[in-house]
């Protein structure tokens, strides 16, 4: 499957993009995890949201992308998620393949640290992340920040 990749800044989003990210975040973060979590922390403000779409046009994968020094030190790569209706397809791999290259074309070739859970861990070291401390508990999740050099 091939999806149509948009990164837009927060201001540059329209109501039904917004509606669609929002929407896609409640489904998987806090129905299908049973999270009940504040999704809306925000920090959508100082995000660039990256989105991809299906030919159909539906929002199939999106994650926030920041620059250094809003939620970490590092660049960084937020609420990476993808539709349930779309998963069989190795979106995943695709939109952190797509986050990548985003934040280097955004922000210049740099390190990028992430907040993953846990279960993800081999997955994100995939991509060259590596993980650098204990792991901690969010929303009573395991998670571990990881940094991609």
């Amino acid at each position: 499957m091939t999806l149509t990749w948009i990164t837009k800044p927060f201001e540059a989003l329209t109501l039904t993009e917004l509606y669609a990210l929002l929407q896609l975040r409640a489904e998987v973060f806090v129905v299908e995890q049973s999270c009940a979590f504040q999704d809306l922390d925000g920090q959508d403000q100082a995000a660039t949201h990256l989105l991809g779409y299906t030919e159909a046009g539906e929002l199939a994968a999106y994650t926030r992308l920041f620059e250094a020094g809003i939620s970490y030190p590092e660049a960084s790569i937020g609420r990476v998620v993808t539709s349930p209706k779309f998963r069989r397809y190795g979106l995943g791999r695709a939109l952190m393949e797509q986050s990548i290259k985003a934040i280097e074309t955004l922000f210049g070739p740099q390190p990028i640290q992430i907040g993953a859970q846990h279960y993800l861990k081999e997955f994100y070291e995939s991509f060259g992340f590596r993980q650098h401390d204990e792991g901690y508990l969010e929303d009573g999740i395991p998670h571990i920040h990881m940094t991609r050099h």
